[in-house]
């Protein structure tokens, strides 16, 4: 941040390759300075979202009661060093023994980071502010209301109960064990009715002011659960208990056929955690009656529940931080810093294009080195040859600006194809993606014509609220429309991203629908982020054409 405006934000995950890269960020940090032109001396204050000091009674009297192993307490105390030893590592990400005097320390809470991140970037003046997650800082969850500078906390959910932690040993449970693997899960809960939703509903029960676990069925209070946050991938060991399966049947194994029994487990635990979140959001409106709601944390990022907020429960607007998982307290760390020491209201997020972009010349030397001809075209004319292909059933990679923030392709790093044609899903899978056949794909829609093609016109420009497509449309837009009738969609407007409106508005002239199925421009690892892991993407899957920048390459092409 600079000056309270947020200027640049990125993952280490984009310039390692390695996906939700673990560890310290320390080419992240690189780039953010450098992007900037800023060097260490010019730091006033660094900020990390964790406090190993947050919550402590709550600690001391969670270990005089369970007494944890030995182990436990170990790997707690050399995560709470790491944690202390931010300040070194950020001075030697830049070749530095230590911070310059003048460079504030700040350990902001987990979940007051998570809190900070989406209320200090949302259009509202006053709102009701949620975070959950799985853990941070011995919490699961914080609410409370922003109004102006400040976030006043009203409560939270201590461990060892969680919803974060629910949804992820379900997600084991199901066969998926690897780290943010849940958005699978969440797919896949459209094949199948909640058959099993009264025996999930025994593993958590809302009370009080939140919710509780039922802990027969999990480990991590009462045996512990491995974790690595080092260098590479994070790891999470088994989270749920014999008793679950006793509770299920036996668990799927990674490379065993996904079941109807799992599809309809996947449907249970969905409605579940919508019951236990709307239970909440319904209480905190009870008691303020604020008509806004952001969210914030990894639960948050459940398309499928955030579509259904304004029609569950009173609240009438909605903002969900776009990087609301781990990547956003980053951001929120640096917000809440601001504000607690002073600053004005930092201006409402208007996009997430913050990360890396690159000039004309780095883009054509990426073509050049790889032997790729192209044809310097011009933004205008790539948009129109970009939506012929599309039109014509290519695939096209899109790669325009700087790199976006979160999770989501949202129209600078993205793979855009028809989404008239139901083959698409499968095209993609077979020549780019190769993902689970049940994982849908997402619609970018203009917004201003979001109202004809689906059933609620709130806008959800960072692709984290499903609506159900208009049943007429459904037919028209097979690609991106999931099996049961919704979209994850992206509303697009002029003022977000001007070049990729004008990418729909060319495939509506086209094909008479303002609709594309976007979906993130990879293969197996996170999205590409250089002009050079582009072209290299292009080159070794089967995308038909790239439009890199004012550059156009075709497959084929002499």
């Amino acid at each position: 941040m600079v000056e309270g405006e947020i200027v640049a934000a990125v993952e280490e995950e984009r310039f390692t390759r390695i996906k939700h890269q673990a560890g310290f960020p320390a080419g992240a940090v690189r780039w953010c300075l450098e992007s900037q032109g800023l060097e260490l001396e010019d730091l006033r204050a660094v900020a990390v979202g964790r406090d190993p000091r947050a919550n402590l009674p709550r600690k001391a009297l969670y270990a005089l009661r369970r007494r944890p192993s030995a182990g436990w307490i170990r790997d707690r105390l050399a995560n709470a060093g790491r944690v202390h030893d931010v300040g070194r590592l950020v001075a030697a990400a830049l070749g530095r023994e230590r911070l310059p005097a003048g460079v504030s320390l700040h350990h902001v809470e987990h979940h007051r980071a998570h809190a900070a991140s989406a209320f200090f970037c949302c259009p509202f003046e006053r709102a009701t502010v949620v975070s959950l997650d799985g853990f941070g800082d011995f919490a699961s969850a914080l609410w409370g209301v922003g109004a102006g500078t400040r976030i006043v906390v009203e409560g939270r959910v201590h461990f060892p109960h969680s919803l974060g932690i629910l949804y992820t040993a379900l997600t084991q449970y199901l066969g998926f064990p690897r780290y943010g693997d849940e958005y699978k899960v969440m797919g896949l809960a459209a094949y199948a009715e909640p058959e099993y939703v009264d025996a999930v509903r025994r593993l958590v029960r809302v009370e009080g002011e939140g919710f509780a676990l039922d802990l027969r069925y999990f480990r991590h209070a009462s045996e512990g659960v491995a974790m690595t946050w080092e260098e590479g991938a994070p790891e999470i060991g088994c989270l749920y208990a014999p008793e679950l399966e006793r509770l299920l049947g036996p668990a799927r194994e990674t490379s065993a056929p996904v079941e109807p029994r799992h599809e309809a487990i996947a449907a249970s635990l969905q409605v579940v955690l919508e019951e236990a979140v709307f239970a909440l959001l319904r209480r905190l409106h009870g008691r303020h009656r604020l008509p806004a709601l952001c969210l914030a944390g990894g639960v948050a990022l459940n398309a499928v529940a955030n579509g259904k907020i304004r029609r569950e429960t009173p609240y009438e607007e909605l903002w969900i931080q776009p990087a609301a998982y781990d990547a956003g307290t980053a951001l929120g760390a640096a917000l809440h810093v601001w504000h607690e020491g002073g600053g004005a209201r930092a201006p409402a997020l208007e996009h997430v294009y913050l990360g890396p972009g690159y000039g004309e010349a780095s883009l054509d030397a990426a073509l050049a080195a790889a032997r790729v001809p192209a044809d310097r075209v011009g933004e205008e004319e790539g948009a129109r040859r970009a939506a012929a292909a599309i039109a014509d059933g290519k695939i096209v990679g899109w790669y325009q600006g700087r790199m976006e923030f979160g999770p989501r392709a949202l129209g600078n790093r993205s793979i855009v194809v028809d989404a008239r044609r139901p083959e698409m899903k499968d095209v993609l899978n077979a020549r780019i993606k190769r993902r689970e056949p049940f994982r849908p794909f997402a619609p970018s829609v203009l917004e201003e014509r979001v109202g004809d093609w689906f059933e609620d016109t709130y806008p959800s420009p960072y692709m984290l609220m499903a609506y159900s497509v208009r049943p007429e449309k459904r037919a028209t837009i097979p690609a991106p429309t999931h099996v049961d009738g919704t979209g994850r969609l992206q509303t697009v407007s002029e003022r977000q991203n001007p070049l990729y409106a004008r990418l729909l508005r060319e495939v509506e002239r086209r094909t008479g629908v303002p609709v594309v199925l976007n979906t993130s421009f990879n293969e197996n690892e996170p999205i590409v982020c250089t002009p050079e892991e582009a072209v290299d993407c292009f080159g070794r899957t089967r995308m038909d054409l790239l439009v890199l920048g004012p550059f156009v390459a075709e497959r084929g092409a002499a």
